[in-house]
């Protein structure tokens, strides 16, 4: 139980520690220190397998393991990046980014162990709060539009989930049963709980976590904040921050198939799911604003986790795939965004054009995360998106699986019109040149996120495939 304490505490620590240094150049340098010791708690969590605690709050699972392994991943990766990348903006003070990042860190460890829905939802908000600083970091008109934006459409969302957390305990005061949030236990009440209170709580928690996620029609915050953060922030929350809301849509998802009578829900998350990736496919066809393309392909993806749970079977075991593969490639794709945006001092694809002359390592990055963020092979994407359309068509849903076919392609496409000309194009030469150029912790640690993602898809570790089969076996607990 000690080593899921440290993983809350030593971020917290860390931000204290970053907090307390006066140095703009030297406080950037705790982020990877401490994200490297969480990264190995991580690893000695999940073999270790802790017990659960007294009262069974905190318990982790293989669900949990697994968000908390490419979290640790993926903030790890994006550390020691910062330490580069807050050197070229010494004009900004760095002590809220900072702080900022290790509480998030924090918080999303405790959203991974808690398996009471009370603390799960405090976590959750808790990374909300904790990120609205960082896509405010540039403190200019737009971020402070973006910010107000996402606190605004997230906190309604939370608090939509809150509502939908009462109702599901208020189901166990109707149902005469002793009223409890924990998940266990809440799985062994569904069967008893009355239909339309539960009905009404994963509605709520569909509609409140779905703003987390950034699913349509609540997406409308993410092309701002991802747009006006920095790409450092931005890989961070579609990684990191989104991951959580469907973690919280995961819990639910768990307590309403534990019912029985699972059509319902089935229907409305393959639903949810195919209308976001449609509005994304839209919106991503002639999209100049590069960034804000990684915005709407984030929105595509959190609707390929929605189906994914609609569908159930093997897109069960698809979905944790997926959760690893989204993380670890948005990482790649941001970070890279973040680079090409410094070394042409524009988000545009018509100012910053020939990526791969200017920035070699940067555009390569940026040109080989698109394909594997679009299910390319040998790239894990494509081991877990081939799993949904095999589900889609193997459980009855033919319509699904062609639609998800047509949609998919547009994205591809659309994505393409806008990535390929950023890194093949020619540099303008009506635009002052930059200092920026690639260094080795600039490259380096978007470099090793796509390596994962390439070797994990070639071959997935045995340790790490039962891991994936006993999440999947979690959310499948219908008859």
């Amino acid at each position: 139980m000690w080593l899921i304490t440290l993983l809350t505490v030593i971020p917290l620590a860390g931000a204290l520690v970053a907090g307390g240094i006066s140095s703009n150049t030297r406080r950037p340098w705790v982020l990877p220190v401490v994200t490297s010791i969480h990264l190995a708690l991580v690893l000695a969590v999940i073999v270790v397998s802790p017990p659960p605690s007294r009262g069974e709050w905190i318990e982790l699972d293989a669900i949990g393991k697994i968000f908390l392994l490419e979290t640790g991943i993926l903030f790890t990766a994006c550390a020691f990046y910062a330490v580069n990348y807050l050197q070229y903006r010494h004009e900004r003070n760095n002590r809220v980014l900072c702080m900022g990042i290790q509480v998030c860190l924090s918080a999303m460890s405790l959203a991974a162990v808690s398996h009471h829905l009370g603390l799960l939802w405090l976590a959750i908000e808790t990374t909300t709060l904790c990120m609205a600083p960082l896509v405010y970091f540039n403190r200019n008109a737009r971020s402070i539009e973006a910010t107000w934006k996402y606190m605004l459409i997230c906190s309604v969302g939370i608090a939509l989930a809150l509502l939908g957390i009462f109702f599901l305990a208020y189901s166990t005061v109707v149902a005469g049963l002793e009223p409890s949030l924990l998940l266990e236990q809440l799985q062994c009440y569904a069967p008893k709980l009355p239909v339309g209170w539960l009905n009404a709580a994963f509605v709520l928690m569909l509609v409140g976590y779905g703003a987390k996620m950034g699913l349509a029609p609540m997406h409308t915050w993410k092309p701002d904040a991802y747009g006006e953060a920095p790409g450092l922030v931005g890989a961070l929350l579609a990684g990191g921050l989104a991951t959580c809301g469907f973690l919280g849509l995961i819990r639910i998802y768990q307590i309403c198939m534990s019912a029985g009578e699972t059509h319902l829900y089935r229907t409305l998350l393959v639903g949810a799911g195919i209308f976001s990736i449609a509005m994304a496919a839209v919106f991503l066809v002639r999209q100049s604003d590069f960034k804000r393309m990684l915005a709407y392909s984030s929105v595509e993806h959190m609707g390929l986790f929605t189906v994914a749970l609609g569908l159930g079977g093997k897109a069960l075991y698809g979905a944790m795939l997926h959760l690893v593969a989204n993380g670890l490639t948005k990482g790649v794709l941001f970070l890279a965004a973040g680079n090409i945006h410094r070394a042409f001092a524009s988000k545009n694809r018509e100012f910053a054009r020939g990526t791969l002359k200017r920035a070699p390592w940067t555009g390569a990055l940026f040109l080989i995360g698109f394909f594997a963020m679009t299910g390319s092979p040998p790239f894990l994407t494509f081991a877990s998106e081939f799993s949904f359309f095999s589900a889609a068509f193997s459980r009855g849903y033919p319509v699904t699986g062609i639609l998800l076919a047509v949609l998919l392609a547009v994205v591809f496409l659309g994505m393409a019109l806008t990535v390929l000309p950023v890194v093949f194009g020619a540099p303008p030469r009506n635009r002052e040149r930059t200092k920026y150029q690639d260094t080795p912790l600039l490259v380096l640690p978007p470099l090793v996120l796509l390596l994962v993602v390439a070797m994990v898809g070639i071959w997935l570790p045995e340790p790490l495939h039962r891991l994936m089969v006993e999440a999947a076996s979690l959310l499948e607990v219908a008859p």
